[in-house]
């Protein structure tokens, strides 16, 4: 298993404090959890003295706010026979490109079927093409960016995939709260500190992570830079997608 990830953040360096179930994205295991924001009449002093912008429920297109967290897109994913799926990352030039490049696999040149889920969104000033799928799938064009999992799932069930783009300056961080299903999320810009129970840990831009269904967690934006995140956040359509959570809290700032 590779090393533990220890990026420096100003001149502090910040690690794990104990070993967590690990999620993996190129190549590196991590064991972490996106920003959510909670919705923004749940919301408390996220941003000293407010709460985050968007709450994570208004929609992106029509965002009141350069910084906060908005929705992209919510999709349903066919259930399978399987028991984790991949997210696969990649960018296009055009939205039209993007959904041309979902119908047909790149594995081996020949037809394979669709993603149990495809979507196709525009945050940060980028086109996105956002796929749930087994890890070899390939779109026949497209930017890879990152791969991302594996994301746990219950063979045969249904989900609905949540994105979300996320937008924190730097001290700005999450209320507590867990998820019943995976998270994950790629990190465009700045980096993101991670408190749960357990452990403490800074991922920086370019990295992606996995947390599992479960533990209670705060997420801050950390660094000089502002954090941008592509979010994702599995869940099962009678299970809601995020809930606070009161019996914990950090006993540090990150």
């Amino acid at each position: 298993m590779p090393g533990r990830l220890s990026p420096m953040i100003g001149a502090r360096a910040v690690f794990p404090r104990t070993r967590h179930q690990l999620g993996r994205s190129r190549g590196l295991w991590c064991a972490a959890l996106t920003f959510i924001a909670v919705p923004a009449l749940a919301l408390s002093a996220q941003v000293p003295g407010g709460r985050i912008p968007g709450g994570c429920e208004a929609p992106a297109a029509s965002r009141p706010n350069p910084v906060g967290c908005y929705l992209l897109a919510t999709e349903p994913v066919a259930p399978g026979p399987r028991t984790a799926l991949f997210w696969h990352i990649y960018e296009y030039p055009t939205p039209a490109a993007a959904n041309a490049a979902a119908s047909r696999s790149g594995v081996g040149g020949a037809r394979a079927p669709r993603p149990a889920a495809w979507s196709v969104v525009a945050a940060f000033g980028r086109t996105w093409g956002l796929a749930l799928a087994d890890s070899q799938w390939r779109p026949t064009r497209g930017r890879r960016v990152d791969v991302v999992g594996p994301l746990a799932v219950g063979a045969g069930k249904s989900y609905v995939a949540r994105y979300m783009e996320a937008v924190f300056e730097p001290g700005m961080y999450t209320a507590v709260h867990r998820h019943a299903g995976p998270e994950a999320w790629h990190l465009v810009t700045g980096a993101q500190c991670l408190q749960t129970p357990d452990t403490t840990f800074v991922v920086p831009a370019g990295r992606s992570a996995v947390v599992p269904a479960g533990p209670p967690m705060r997420l801050s934006g950390v660094s000089a830079e502002t954090r941008r995140a592509l979010v994702l956040v599995l869940h099962e359509p009678a299970e809601p997608w995020m809930t606070l959570d009161t019996g914990w809290v950090p006993r540090t700032t990150c």
